[in-house]
């Protein structure tokens, strides 16, 4: 009896998420969004604190992105200081969520502690979108950045 009620909890699931299908998607439409990243970078002491403001410019709403954010110098042993949502995928490399990106509007700030190897003079800093919510983002020139980082202790801008 119990497999049975567990098809049947199981088929009651699917019927919820097909009903939930918007009618572009089920025409085999994508839903376009367009997903932007503006922030700041300080170097300083071989250590890369990041803020970072995800923005969503429409015309859809996005329920959650994946952002890749890569130095071009490998992380030092220690571990980096990364806010939920936020995960070390590499030597080089986190990736975070967004989570939901309303159209025609900000996501919540990112912020984010990462130790480099040797104490750079310099990093160049990659930000990406690794995933878009499903989402076609027709301008991807806006959601990728590269910033030169200087050990000066100053913010970067982008």
């Amino acid at each position: 009896m119990g497999g049975v009620r567990g098809l049947a909890v199981c088929g009651a699931v699917l019927l919820a998420v097909v009903a939930a299908v918007s009618p572009a998607r089920a025409a085999g439409e994508e839903p376009e969004a367009d997903l932007s990243y503006h922030g700041s970078a300080v170097l300083a002491g071989g250590r890369v604190d990041v803020l970072l403001a995800p923005r969503n410019h429409g015309p859809g709403d996005v329920p959650d992105a994946t952002v890749r954010l890569r130095w071009s110098a490998p992380s030092a042993a220690r571990e980096p200081l990364l806010p939920a949502g936020c995960a070390r995928t590499g030597r080089q490399e986190v990736v975070c969520r967004t989570g939901a990106l309303a159209a025609d509007g900000p996501g919540e700030r990112i912020a984010l502690r990462v130790w480099l190897r040797g104490r750079p003079a310099e990093v160049t800093m990659d930000v990406d979108t690794v995933w878009g919510g499903g989402a076609v983002d027709r301008n991807r020139a806006n959601d990728r950045r590269q910033v030169l980082v200087l050990d000066t202790g100053d913010a970067y801008f982008f």
